[in-house]
């Protein structure tokens, strides 16, 4: 196994002494061999907490929302934080795949295959959000603008209609990116699977794929094209996401910045997770050959650039309440800094502000560890963050006598415990049925090593 490079910034996209052949065992290997113990036990911590999701949806879908604690006049809470949050999280996984594809950036090819899947794992989290805080989820059909006898339509001016659009559509285009990108991985591991149902699992799902000419340059055309259809989707979904704040009249909401500045905070978010899974995967599975400290470089200093942006988007957030004149902008920015949630704000400042500015250091760049411990950390705060916006604009608005204050029960907690449970035993689940790592882009990387097999 190739060392460690010092220099992240001089590292390779792939570890020299590949061969074709050897590209493919390594991580083919990875699906066809015995299934390791702490595969079962990851996996079944994961799926307990999964259970843990079913069982508070099911008690929360009998007894209704009042088991959470919303209250008037704070009628969202982590549901919405919740939803806002996970969505973000897929946005890192659109933007390394579609993005740098079509930038032609090499350094994606080793991350992007589960990058994509944590998107599809996200979005699916996010989903369950807006359909359980109806309050009458059985009614969720109404969203959908099917033909109805009644001449009823949904109200396309709510940013409900706008949301449901928007997952759909970002769900459905990175799904077929995802499927398509896999399969020259599965021919592949039909080919190489020993066993006959193995063989016919992969190659229903191969779709007959033999590697001819004319395969591949049909493959090509179709990767670019959901790419390129891909692409708008990391600005648009987002910023639609943030117009169900950005449209109310609500103070702490009704600004013009929210657009960028959430597509900012989930690509910030985004990479954030990318690198909280990448460095636990490269360690179990010994992939420093292939995510090499190149990757890792290049990942945190995106992570610092977008973490600058959502930092410039705090700081306007004071200078527009403090210029626009308006009482109510300037009571709800003190009221966040200095009111009941003040705890929450400095701790959003501390981990998506503060802790951050660490990665200018190349010494913690190249320090894994450190990386890590980062990264989760941007994750809560990132969270926090769409807490504080959802809550402290909400608690106190126009009038003090409607102010109220929300506080979680038990049951709020489970179902955000428990989407960690899904998004978990869903990567589990993926790690263990398909290659994380996408053998064809990889063998395309051996010819800039120097290295390489014919066949």
């Amino acid at each position: 196994m190739a060392q460690e490079i010092n220099n992240p910034t001089r590292a390779p996209v792939l570890a020299p002494g590949y061969t074709y052949r050897s590209v493919t065992d390594k991580i083919s290997s990875i699906v066809l061999r015995g299934t390791p113990r702490g595969w079962y036990v990851g996996f079944a911590i994961s799926f307990l907490l999964a259970m843990l999701l079913l069982f508070a949806m099911t008690y929360l879908l009998i007894a209704g929302i009042g088991v959470w604690g919303v209250n008037i006049p704070v009628g969202w809470g982590f549901a919405i934080t919740n939803f806002v949050w996970w969505i973000g999280i897929g946005h890192a996984g659109t933007l390394i795949s579609a993005i740098l594809l079509l930038l032609r950036q090499p350094w994606r090819t080793s991350i992007n295959r589960f990058a994509e899947a944590m998107t599809l794992f996200a979005v699916a989290n996010a989903a369950l959000f807006p359909i359980l805080h109806l309050g009458r989820p059985y009614f969720a059909y109404w969203l959908f603008p099917y033909p109805d006898v009644m001449g009823v339509w949904p109200q396309f001016r709510s940013p409900l209609i706008w949301d449901l659009f928007a997952i759909t559509t970002y769900g459905l285009v990175s799904l077929l990116f995802w499927y398509m990108g896999l399969v020259p991985d599965l021919a592949t591991l039909r080919d190489r699977a020993t066993k006959t149902p193995v063989k016919m699992f992969y190659g229903l799902l191969a779709m007959g794929w033999r590697g001819s000419v004319y395969h591949w340059r049909r493959y090509h055309k179709s990767y670019f094209l959901i790419a390129a259809l891909a692409t708008p989707l990391v600005v648009s979904v987002h910023s639609i996401v943030s117009f169900d704040f950005a449209v109310s009249i609500v103070p702490g909401w009704h600004t013009t910045i929210f657009p960028p500045y959430f597509v900012a905070g989930a690509i910030f978010s985004g990479f954030a997770m990318v690198l909280t899974l990448t460095i636990p995967l490269r360690a179990v599975y010994h992939l420093e050959d292939f995510v090499t400290m190149r990757h890792l470089n290049v990942m945190a200093k995106v992570m610092l650039a977008s973490g600058l942006i959502v930092a410039y988007g705090y700081m306007m957030e004071f200078f527009t309440s403090w210029y626009s004149g308006n009482t109510f902008e300037q009571f709800m920015t003190l009221n966040r800094a200095f009111g009941p949630y003040a705890v929450l704000f400095w701790l959003m400042m501390l981990c998506n502000v503060v802790i951050p500015q660490a990665l200018w250091l190349r010494r913690v760049r190249a320090n894994v560890i450190l990386l890590f411990v980062i990264s989760i950390l941007i994750n809560v705060g990132m969270w926090v963050e769409r807490l504080v916006i959802v809550v402290t604009s909400l608690s106190r608005d126009f009038l003090p006598s409607s102010w109220g204050m929300y506080a979680p029960t038990l049951w709020d907690w489970a179902v955000f415990i428990g989407t960690f449970g899904l998004f978990f035993a869903l990567l589990f689940l993926f790690i263990r049925l398909l290659p994380m790592i996408s053998m064809a882009e990889m063998r395309e990387l051996v010819q800039e090593t120097g290295a390489g097999e014919a066949h």
